[in-house]
C-alpha cells in the first residue's frame, strides 16, 4: 500500500480533530497546574494518532463491506478501497499493526499512570471500536456526533491534561484491597468541560458537515445519521447553531474573567468561521466544501491554543 494511499485510508487531514485537544489539554496543564510529563506526552501521541487512524480505516472498510450501491455519490472517489484498488487483507493488516501500536502505547501509559487512565482509555478505544463496528455502528445512528463530540473534544483533552498533572489535580481512581475508590475534584473538571465546549462543538460540525454531504449515499445503504432523521435543512441550520454556541461559550469564559486581550485574539477568528460557514450551507459537497468544517475547528481552536501558549510563554496572571 503506498503512502497516499494508506493517507487516503485514515484520513490524515482529519486527524487535527484528535491532536488539537491533545495539544490544547497539554498546555492547559501546563499553564494551570504547571507540570509537564514528556514520557507521557509521547506515549499518549503515540496511542491516540494510531487509535484514531485505526478507526477511520475501520470505517472506511466497513463502509466498504457493507454498501449496497458502491458507484455514484463520488463513492469511488472518497472511498479509499475503491479508489486505490485496495486488497481487503492489506486493509484488515493495516488496521491490526495499527490498534495493536495503539493498545501497547496505551498500556505503556496506563502502568506509568493510573487506573483512571485504564478506564477512560478502555471506554474511549471502545466507543472508538463501536463507532464503526458492530450490528449497529454509532456511525450509523444520530448519535455520531454527540459521541465524536464528547469523546475527542472533552475525553481527549481531559486525559490529555490529566497525564501531567499527577491526576490529583482533576480526579483519582484507586484499587486497594480489592475496593475501587474515585474522587473528582468537581469544580476544575466542570472548568475543563466549559473550556473543552469549543472543540467538542467544533469536532460535532465535522461530523454533521460530513453526515450532510453523505445524505443520499447513507439513505441508499440505510446509514441512518441525524441528518437523515432531521432532514437537510434542519441540519444546515443545527450546523450554524453549533458555531453560535461555541462562541457563546468564549463569552462565557470571558465573563469568568479570562484574560481580556487573548479572548480577543479567538474573537478575530468569528468573521473567517461565519464565511466559511455560509459557504458550506449553500453547497455542501464532500468534495469541495466539507473541508470548511475542519477548516474552522482549526482556525477556532488553534487561535485558543495561541492564546493559551502566550498565557503560558509570558505571563504569570492566571488565565481563568
Amino acid at each position: 500500500m503506498g503512502i497516499r494511499a494508506f493517507f487516503k485510508l485514515v484520513e490524515i487531514q482529519t486527524k487535527v480533530a484528535s491532536m488539537i485537544p491533545f495539544l490544547f489539554g497539554t498546555l492547559y496543564a501546563l499553564f494551570r497546574f504547571q507540570q509537564f510529563n514528556g514520557y507521557h506526552f509521547a506515549l499518549m501521541l503515540a496511542s491516540l494518532l494510531t487509535f484514531d487512524m485505526a478507526t477511520t480505516a475501520i470505517n472506511n472498510y466497513y463502509d466498504y463491506k457493507k454498501a449496497i450501491k458502491k458507484n455514484g455519490f463520488g463513492y469511488e472517489q472518497h472511498n479509499a478501497i475503491v479508489r486505490y484498488n485496495l486488497k481487503e487483507p492489506v486493509v484488515v493488516s493495516v488496521i491490526i499493526v495499527l490498534l495493536l501500536t495503539a493498545v501497547g502505547a496505551g498500556i505503556a501509559l496506563f502502568l506509568s499512570t493510573g487506573w483512571l487512565i485504564l478506564l477512560l482509555g478502555g471506554l474511549s478505544f471502545a466507543v472508538g471500536i463501536l463507532y464503526s463496528f458492530g450490528p449497529i455502528p454509532i456511525s450509523r445512528m444520530p448519535l455520531g456526533e454527540l459521541f465524536s463530540g464528547l469523546f475527542m473534544g472533552f475525553v481527549i483533552l481531559f486525559i490529555s491534561a490529566w497525564i501531567h498533572a499527577e491526576g490529583g489535580h482533576l480526579a483519582v481512581l484507586d484499587l486497594q484491597g480489592g475496593v475501587l475508590s474515585l474522587q473528582v475534584n468537581l469544580p476544575e473538571v466542570l472548568l475543563l468541560l466549559v473550556v473543552s465546549l469549543p472543540a467538542i462543538l467544533g469536532i460535532a460540525n465535522i461530523m454533521l458537515a460530513n453526515n450532510i454531504c453523505d445524505m443520499d449515499e447513507d439513505m441508499e445503504n440505510k446509514r441512518y445519521t441525524l441528518p437523515v432523521y432531521i432532514g437537510f435543512r434542519p441540519s444546515l441550520k443545527l450546523f450554524r447553531i453549533l458555531y453560535c454556541l461555541a462562541y457563546l461559550d468564549l463569552v462565557a469564559l470571558l465573563l469568568m474573567k479570562v484574560h481580556p486581550v487573548l479572548i480577543l485574539l479567538v474573537f478575530v477568528t468569528l468573521v473567517p468561521v461565519y464565511k466559511k460557514s455560509a459557504l458550506f450551507t449553500a453547497h455542501p459537497s464532500k468534495e469541495k466544501t466539507f473541508v470548511i468544517a475542519v477548516q474552522n475547528f482549526v482556525l477556532m481552536n488553534l487561535a485558543r491554543i495561541a492564546a493559551l501558549g502566550v498565557a503560558v510563554a509570558w505571563t504569570s496572571q492566571s488565565l481563568f
